[in-house]
């Protein structure tokens, strides 16, 4: 079946972005204030930036605009993301899109006149202000590898064009590509982003399951060089910027604005290649025995260790699952939770054009818009889950902190969303002691969790990284190489277990992250935090809680080293992330412990 027009969903499917603004008029209103506000701080205060006074005054009137700017941007992108055929709403984002680079652009002096003030200025007017402190801290940060002021405003006012490579990219996926349909055994079916992502890379048929990839690769193969050609217009240009600023490597600037290291980086990516691959592999066989296959692919790899044992959960049946599974989290946080069912903040429609995935988006100010599509499965449950996670962290951290402070480290970011997912899974585990139950809830976590943040992800980051220490040397990339280093990556991880069709290699083309920075290597980074964490919360009960709460208020007032030492976790050894592969492992050696009891007893 085809997918719906957006305009044929039901709709309380949707999310309802009147808690933003009741009308286009009202965001339109804001838009002239905003520029009316930035036109006033160009005229007051540029040229005078040499007192603390005229600095934090500034900064004052800075944070509004900012605050403005996020609602309207927010307000117009979230109507595109759910519909990208929509040709109203991509002229009005893209028309917010000139504003911000316009206003950035002319704002830009701002941080340059500060870095140029005498230091005694700079200190003393850290010492005047709360809501400005951070910010003024980083600016100082980031004065080694500032340019001539000129130059930062004619990069600010490009910013539009900068990030054209991630706009041209959603375009071909979401707006060209156009799926058609796959015959097994007499039998049509429909296809698309979504629905592939969603549905068939879980389907329990293998026939099915296998076609579905195989057509699914041969349409996103049309657009192998477009789409490189973009990410390579990505990446040439990470790598100019960072040059300009002064940085050896494209990936020490990437990093910068995350404040970890580079070590920290590049632990996270080696130890999981080397130490979770022989878990993940023996993982595989598994599913390869359960199942009975021929040889395990890689279109194989997200089925289910029992799918007659996936219930379908519905959107209603699901409300109970996440407000008991994130109970622990105390009643403030469930409030929330029925907040997000019964206000609309989440888009659960299936429709055309509608970005795939799922994510949270959290304008400072009012309430989270969670984007997902909704299949009816357990997936789903732990995807809105993870969602909720993001809400939770920013509804905390939006009310202890000025805009300024929102801006969490990307290390950091997923933590509380993974944290989500493991509180749900321990909570299910504590329903049922029957052994099917026991063993379908850990086989949640290593396909939901696990296998998702820990190797989907991780091996973008691995990829990702060979990509940019290609740029590094002065080279540049193709199709045909991210083809190659893409297949490399999955062959090296999964070894013989898993066979690497050329299709598979195509998997780089499938996520936007590569345009997002240094995102992908953080979700095993923000679910080793989340990971051990929990377990003190297993552990520990309430104090630990108590911290995390702590942590998800802080915001970005604390660097990620700072976040996860007041949660108890010290990130800057390599214990925290060896401890979680061995968890990662004792679950798979249960589930297949399990799976041979199982066995015996038929």
């Amino acid at each position: 079946m085809e997918l719906k027009s957006r305009k044929d969903v039901p709709v309380e499917l949707t999310w309802d972005l009147s808690s933003i603004y009741a009308s286009e008029e009202a965001m339109n209103q804001d838009v002239e204030k905003a520029k009316k506000l930035r036109d006033h701080i160009v005229e007051t205060y540029k040229g005078k930036l040499n007192t603390p006074q005229n600095i934090n005054a500034c900064l004052d009137e800075y944070r509004e605009v900012i605050r403005l700017f996020i609602l309207t941007c927010d307000y117009c992108n979230l109507a595109v993301s759910v519909d990208f055929y929509d040709a109203y709403n991509q002229e009005r984002d893209n028309k917010m899109k000139r504003i911000l680079a316009e206003s950035l652009g002319m704002l830009k002096f701002i941080d340059s006149e500060i870095m140029e003030a005498k230091e005694c200025i700079i200190e003393q007017a850290l010492s005047d202000t709360v809501e400005n402190r951070h910010y003024l801290q980083d600016v100082l940060r980031n004065k080694p590898h500032k340019l001539h002021a000129e130059t930062e405003r004619a990069l600010a006012a490009l910013s539009q064009t900068i990030e054209a490579p991630y706009q041209i990219y959603n375009m071909a996926k979401l707006a060209d590509m156009k799926f058609p349909s796959f015959t097994v055994e007499g039998k049509e079916y429909a296809l698309g982003y979504s629905l592939f992502e969603d549905n068939y890379e879980y389907e329990k048929d293998t026939a099915v399951r296998r076609a579905a990839f195989e057509a699914f690769s041969a349409k996103i193969r049309e657009y192998e060089n477009v789409t490189a050609a973009a990410y390579n217009t990505q990446v040439q240009t990470e790598k100019t910027l960072a040059a300009l600023r002064g940085f050896d490597s494209v990936i020490d600037s990437l990093l910068f604005p995350q404040k970890v290291t580079r070590d920290m980086y590049d632990r996270q990516i080696d130890l999981i290649m080397e130490k979770l691959a022989p878990h993940m592999r023996k993982y595989a066989r598994l599913l390869q025995h359960i199942h009975g296959l021929d040889k395990m692919t890689f279109a194989d790899l997200k089925i289910a260790v029992d799918p007659a044992y996936d219930p379908k959960v519905t959107i209603e049946e699901s409300r109970e699952y996440i407000e008991k599974g994130l109970s622990v989290m105390g009643e403030e946080y469930v409030d929330m939770v029925k907040a997000a069912y019964r206000d609309r903040w989440v888009d659960f429609a299936q429709n055309a054009g509608k970005s795939t995935g799922g994510f949270c988006a959290s304008p400072y100010g009012t309430n989270s818009f969670i984007l997902l599509s909704w299949h009816n499965r357990m997936a789903d449950v732990f995807t809105l889950a993870h969602e909720l996670g993001h809400a939770g962290h920013f509804k905390a951290c939006n009310a202890a902190q000025s805009v300024f402070d929102t801006d969490v480290s990307g290390y950091f970011v997923e933590a509380p969303s993974t944290m989500n997912e493991l509180l749900m899974a321990h909570y299910l585990l504590k329903t049922s002691s029957d052994s099917r139950f026991r063993r379908w809830v850990l086989s949640c976590m290593i396909s939901n969790t696990y296998y998702h943040n820990f190797v989907t992800h991780l091996l973008e980051a691995d990829y990702q990284r060979k990509v940019y220490r290609l740029v590094d040397e002065g080279g540049g990339v193709n199709a045909e190489t991210l083809n190659r280093l893409m297949k490399e990556t999955l062959q090296n991880f999964w070894g013989d277990a898993v066979e690497i069709s050329d299709d598979a290699a195509h998997t780089w083309m499938r996520q936007p992250h590569y345009y997002m920075g240094l995102y992908s290597y953080t979700y095993s980074a923000g679910l080793t935090v989340a990971t051990q964490v929990c377990r003190r919360i297993e552990e520990e009960g309430a104090p630990a809680v108590e911290d995390w709460k702590k942590v998800l208020a802080a915001g970005a007032t604390m660097d990620p080293v700072e976040l996860a030492g007041m949660a108890g976790i010290d990130i800057t050894t390599d214990a925290p992330l060896l401890n979680t592969i061995e968890y990662i492992g004792g679950i798979i050696d249960e589930i297949g412990k399990l799976t041979t009891e199982m066995e015996k007893k038929e």
